[in-house]
């Protein structure tokens, strides 16, 4: 005689149940595009933290930049490196934090290649909020680039006749226009295959519009054909709109050059990046 063994019985969970082990409370809200962008703006500020060796570029590479131009052309072009130094600081701020921006670039590269970015991609946020979230962590590091150099300027006889309120102003002009240039870079990490490509490629933007320009000698002294591609340079531009400003003279006419550059540099770069990350 054989002896059947029972099928096990299935359970299948009723709302009751589910309902005491679940929570109760309801779902948090989404959040916005400002509580993103600003969550990862945080996020890039820890990188800095758990690897300190990425201030070097807004620490240590601006100080050796003013003083070795200061010393080693101020006599040369000015009589005097403190004579100089009124012309230069300035430009020098501003070319040194341009040259920086390349920097969100090759993280967004680094970060595309270690896969982060698929993960940010499953995220219910807003789109862009990854984007902007790096470029305003650089932010921070371009606003303590431009007051390293100052301090340096400062112990070596700078005297900014705009005094406080046109130190303020130079520096927020000059983050403001390096926030909407750091999407050109965000485009070339999206675009290019590996960091070195995209320092490679943001250091040949970035090398002829700094040194073909304004920052270290004044444009009259030029060529007439160099001249005139130093005037129509952005950023020269830049440079005299913060040389007026700290100097007391605020120029109108640069002020709104620098206004029009930085809205155009976003809505073409920007939408450019935004496609490419959609895609990627």
């Amino acid at each position: 005689m054989t002896t059947t063994t029972p099928a096990p019985e299935t359970y299948s969970p009723v709302a009751e149940t589910l309902g005491a082990v679940l929570s109760r409370e309801s779902r948090p809200p989404r959040p916005g595009a400002l509580s993103a962008s600003m969550a990862f703006g945080w996020r890039a500020m820890l990188k800095i933290k758990h690897v300190p060796e990425q201030l070097f570029d807004v620490t240590a590479f601006p100080i050796m930049m003013t003083l070795m131009f200061t010393f080693l052309f101020g006599g040369a072009l000015a009589g005097s490196p403190g004579d100089y130094l009124q012309f230069f600081l300035p430009g020098i701020m501003v070319s040194s934090v341009v040259m920086i921006t390349m920097y969100t670039g090759i993280e967004v590269n680094k970060d595309i290649e270690r896969g982060i970015f698929d993960r940010f991609r499953t995220l219910p946020i807003w789109r862009p909020a990854p984007m902007v979230g790096y470029l305003l962590g650089d932010a921070v590091r371009y606003t303590l680039a431009s007051i390293v150099i100052l301090l340096v300027g400062l112990v070596l006889g700078f005297r900014p006749a705009g005094g406080f309120v046109g130190v303020v102003a130079a520096i927020a002009v000059l983050v403001a226009f390096s926030f909407a240039f750091s999407w050109v870079w965000t485009m070339f990490g999206l675009m290019l295959r590996s960091e070195k490509s995209v320092m490679g490629v943001s250091m040949m933007v970035i090398f002829p519009l700094t040194f073909l320009s304004n920052v270290y000698v004044d444009p009259a002294t030029m060529p007439s054909l160099l001249r005139a591609f130093v005037e129509i340079n952005p950023i020269s531009h830049v440079v005299s709109a913060v040389r007026a400003l700290m100097a007391g003279t605020p120029a109108a006419s640069e002020l709104m050059w620098v206004l029009v550059a930085g809205v155009a540099l976003m809505v073409v770069f920007g939408t450019l990046t935004m496609r490419l990350y959609n895609r990627k």
